[in-house]
């Protein structure tokens, strides 16, 4: 079967080196030599596109600019592109988070794909007036999805809830499609949810066998709720024509950064409640030694970055073997992203991209290389 690729929209800011933010991070942090204008941001989101990406993460949070915003203003400068619009229920009411994806999914002609983040940083959730615990938070959740997903399908909602209520909700216009749920979250309270609303489930990118359990459980708890998600896991991505090549880029990726700098970022990051930002932290370990922590497998981007800190790192062909290694454990979708975003899209895809077609497992459509050559206008035939 054919896999699914996504690309990522830096909204804190790009950069040829390692740019700061991501879940548990201080607010203030973005930035990069380029920062996260229309202009630039549309360069990554049409190169996408014209690439053969189905979609593009737009991150939440106080350290990167308003995914809803972005999207709505990016959509007009793409024709195809999907928008992974990350947003955090509970910070708006679910009736006004319904009607704003059944209007972006109506006008954009279906383009909207949803990722919930619950919010792992208590820290972070009380800037923006939310005092709720993590468990809370997921209860929150679980009762915010089901509102929505009732006011998808047309119904008149009164909910009276532990965290959320509405009376006599309900929608001028239902989304078509409606857009499917991407959901992720490593703790028990997490695993409740994700059975029961996740259409995609989303993991950070830990090892193959790390991979597998995850997916193993979630798959069980959600067999009990009757229902089937697909899986898809959040990565950085290193590829060069050569494995020397690209572990030589991470090295200077990682030479560029101080150790004050790590220092402080970890100090940040070891502050988070999240279960998920707790295994990247394992497997860096706030050193910059013994950092490939499976084969290709990279743990240097989350010394500096918060939330997906692993990449893949190799030639075209050992980027291509891990991304059907963690298909074969049930990974179906992939979120890519490097820096700067820009450039590392086409190194994926036009350097990874015909490796995975030729295997079958990408169909990148009208992006894929047309098997006749190139026609010279005016040049003389033999």
């Amino acid at each position: 079967m054919t896999l699914t690729f996504h690309w990522f929209l830096p909204t804190n800011g790009d950069s040829r080196d390692v740019v700061g933010g991501g879940h548990g991070t201080a607010t203030g942090v973005a930035g990069g030599d380029r920062p996260a204008s229309v202009a630039y941001l549309g360069q990554v989101a049409r190169a996408a596109e014209q690439l053969g990406f189905t979609g593009a993460l737009t991150p939440a949070g106080a350290w990167c600019e308003d995914a809803w915003i972005t999207t709505a203003l990016l959509n007009g400068v793409t024709e195809r592109l999907r928008f992974l619009v990350a947003f955090r229920p509970g910070l708006v009411s679910p009736t006004l988070a319904a009607q704003m994806a059944a209007t972006f999914q109506n006008l954009s002609g279906g383009r909207l794909l949803l990722n919930v983040v619950t919010g792992g940083e208590s820290h972070e959730q009380r800037g923006y007036g939310d005092f709720l615990d993590k468990d809370a938070r997921y209860a929150r959740t679980g009762e915010f999805l089901d509102i929505v997903r009732r006011l998808w399908r047309g119904e008149t909602v009164t909910h009276g809830g532990e965290h959320l209520q509405v009376e006599g909700a309900a929608l001028a216009r239902v989304p078509d499609p409606v857009p499917p749920i991407y959901f992720g979250g490593s703790s028990p309270a997490a695993g409740r949810v994700a059975a029961r609303h996740a259409d995609v489930y989303l993991t950070w990118g830990e090892p193959p066998d790390a991979v597998a359990e995850k997916v193993a459980w979630i798959r069980s708890l959600a067999r009990e709720e009757g229902r089937e998600p697909r899986f898809g896991i959040r990565l950085h991505v290193i590829p060069r024509d050569t494995a020397a090549e690209a572990w030589a880029e991470a090295g200077r990726l990682l030479a560029r950064i101080g150790d004050d700098t790590i220092d402080g970022i970890q100090q940040g990051l070891r502050r988070s409640e999240s279960e998920g930002q707790r295994r990247m932290l394992e497997l860096n370990r706030g050193s910059r030694e013994n950092l490939e922590v499976a084969p290709n497998l990279w743990a240097g981007v989350g010394l500096v970055r918060g939330g997906a800190g692993t990449a893949l790192v190799g030639s075209h062909t050992e980027v291509a073997d891990r991304i059907e290694e963690y298909h074969r454990v049930g990974i179906d979708e992939f979120v890519l992203s490097g820096y700067p975003h820009l450039e590392t899209a086409y190194w994926f895809a036009e350097g990874v991209g015909p490796v995975l077609s030729r295997r079958g497992l990408w169909d990148r459509g009208s992006a894929a290389p047309s098997a006749q050559p190139a026609r010279v206008p005016f040049a003389a035939t033999p």
